[in-house]
């Protein structure tokens, strides 16, 4: 860990130092409350949506026997914007702020969850429940893992987000070209790896910005952001991944 200590404003403790720092516990508890909040609130527009029927239909085309028969218009609007958001603010925004960054959170919260109503479409309200929980597991697990390894992982993590955006064009091709149902098992059980090791990389990367930022408040608030960001996007792939995997259809 010693390595990270190059180019930081502040110095970083040992490993079981920094378990124990008082201000990076508050901080990481930050980001776990706002992206468990997140959760919470994607979770009541995604049941908004597959379930009151003048909502459901703005988005999602229906079929007569109540199947899911794909997006609306405004429904894929929905769906692809969470994307358009990062890209822009990632080359766009250069001199973020907390309230900048906040939007951009809450703005990709509310369009994921209102598009995750196809998951209530798609699966029975146990199936979605048990993965839910078993998801809640595992990101406890591996976020457990980031946080107390010794191991540095930036190596590690950019190998997996490299190959997240390349995940995220083989689904898109498999979508709208190939419609394979066996290719699209596949692409989902390497996104449940793909996205385990990043949960363990963003959790350990969000100790060494705590460190970077040098106590820097407007700086914090930015990372506590853009980290409930990076935790819920982890989160819900993961979940998204497991219940094509595992998850049982209406």
């Amino acid at each position: 860990m010693s390595d990270f200590n190059n180019g930081y404003s502040r110095p970083i403790p040992s490993t079981g130092d920094m378990a124990v720092d008082a201000g990076l516990r508050r901080f990481m508890l930050g980001v776990y409350n706002k992206m468990a909040l997140g959760l919470v609130v994607s979770g009541a527009l995604a049941f908004a949506t597959s379930s009151i029927e003048p909502v459901r239909d703005l988005l999602f085309r229906i079929t007569g026997e109540g199947r899911l028969a794909g997006y609306t218009g405004l429904g894929a609007i929905v769906a692809f914007a969470p994307l358009i958001i990062l890209l822009s603010a990632s080359f766009l925004m250069k001199n973020v702020t907390p309230r900048t960054s906040g939007i951009v959170y809450w703005a990709i919260v509310a369009l994921i969850g209102a598009s995750l109503g196809t998951v209530g479409l798609l699966y029975t309200g146990a199936s979605v429940a048990s993965i839910f929980f078993i998801t809640a597991a595992a990101f406890g697990g591996l976020s457990l893992v980031g946080y107390t390894t010794k191991k540095d992982l930036t190596g590690m993590g950019a190998f997996f987000v490299m190959g997240a955006w390349g995940l995220l064009v083989a689904l898109l091709v498999n979508a709208f070209i190939l419609k394979s149902g066996a290719m699209l098992m596949i692409l989902s059980g390497v996104g449940v790896l793909i996205f385990a090791g990043l949960i363990a990389y963003d959790t350990q990367r969000l100790k060494m910005t705590y460190y970077a930022v040098g106590g820097d408040e407007a700086s914090l608030a930015v990372a506590t952001n853009y980290g409930a960001l990076n935790l819920y996007l982890d989160f819900v792939n993961l979940f998204r991944f497991l219940l094509v995997l595992f998850g049982q259809r209406r």
